[in-house]
C-alpha cells in the first residue's frame, strides 16, 4: 500500500512542480513584455520611475507607459503642447498605410492629422508633403515641443512626418510592421534624412 501511495504521489508532485515552473515563466514573460518599471536601466537603483525623465530613458516608450500606469503621468512641464500630448496618447497603435484613426491604425501623416484635429481643431491634408506647406518654417536649433519634423525616407523630401517632443525626441508612426513610437533624431538614420520642421 505504501508503495502505491509513493508511486501516485511522485507524479502529483512532478505535475505540481511543472505548473509552478510554468507560472514563474509566464510571470517573468509578462513583466518583460509589459515593459514594467522594475526592468531596464533603473532596476535596483532605488530611483522611482515617476522621477525619471522618460525622454532620456533607453526605453522611452516603456518608461512613458510605466509612468502613466503608475498614475505619475508626465513630469511637470514635460509636454505642454496639446498636439504633442495628443500624439503621445497613440503610442503602440499599429502602422497602417493610409490609416487615420486609432481604430484602423496610422501612417505617419494620419497620426499627425488625427492629433492636430483632436487637439487643435485643425484639418490637415492626408499627405506629409502637403502638410509641409502649413505653418511656418522652423530651424532645427529653434525646435519646440509640438513642431512637426519632416524626413526624406522614400527618396523625396517631406515623405515622413512626426511630432517633436523636445531633447531630439519625436513621436511618429514608422512603417509597416511597426507601431506609433518615440524616436531619437540624433540617430544617424534620422539625422541623414532630416528635411526641416514646421510650426502650426
Amino acid at each position: 500500500m505504501s508503495d502505491t501511495i509513493a508511486a501516485t504521489s511522485a507524479p502529483c508532485s512532478t505535475a505540481r512542480w511543472v505548473r509552478l515552473a510554468l507560472l514563474a515563466v509566464a510571470c517573468s514573460l509578462a513583466a518583460i513584455l509589459s515593459g514594467c518599471a522594475g526592468t531596464g536601466d533603473n532596476a535596483g537603483s532605488g530611483i522611482n520611475s515617476s522621477s525619471v525623465d522618460w525622454r532620456n530613458s533607453a526605453d522611452p516608450i516603456g518608461s512613458f507607459l510605466a509612468r502613466s500606469k503608475n498614475g505619475a503621468g508626465l513630469l511637470a512641464g514635460d509636454i505642454n503642447h496639446p498636439l504633442a500630448r495628443q500624439a503621445l496618447t497613440q503610442l503602440g497603435i499599429r502602422y497602417r498605410w493610409g490609416g487615420k484613426s486609432p481604430e484602423t491604425g496610422f501612417d505617419c501623416s494620419g497620426l499627425v492629422l488625427h492629433s492636430a484635429q483632436q487637439s487643435l481643431g485643425l484639418k490637415l491634408p492626408p499627405r506629409s508633403y502637403d502638410i509641409a506647406l502649413f505653418g511656418s518654417e522652423v530651424s532645427r536649433t529653434d525646435l519646440q515641443v509640438g513642431d512637426l519634423v519632416f524626413f526624406n525616407t522614400l527618396g523625396r523630401r517631406y515623405s515622413h512626418v512626426g511630432v517633436y517632443l523636445g531633447d531630439d525626441q519625436f513621436v511618429h508612426s514608422p512603417a509597416a510592421g511597426g507601431v506609433v513610437r518615440i524616436e531619437d533624431m540624433k540617430l544617424a538614420y534620422w539625422t541623414k534624412r532630416y528635411n526641416g520642421a514646421r510650426r502650426l
